[in-house]
């Protein structure tokens, strides 16, 4: 069964190893989440690969990624 743990349960030296294992645990699904979701862009990408423009440009394509810029 799983319980909710408070971050204010006080000193507790077992506290200090959760927030640890929270932290890994949390950074774990963040890597998985991040994997699933560019496994399935690319998924829909290749699905339409095959369709292009009368100048034979992809009209499916993934936008670049740059750093991030002030606006």
């Amino acid at each position: 069964m799983l319980t909710v743990v408070n971050s204010n349960e006080g000193s507790n030296p077992a506290g200090e190893d959760r927030s640890i294992l929270d932290q890994i645990v949390r950074d774990g699904a963040r890597q998985m989440l991040a994997a699933a979701l560019r496994a399935e862009v690319a998924a829909c990408i290749d699905q339409f690969t095959d369709q292009v423009d009368e100048n034979g440009h992809r009209l499916v394509v993934r936008n670049g990624s740059h750093n991030e810029r002030e606006v």
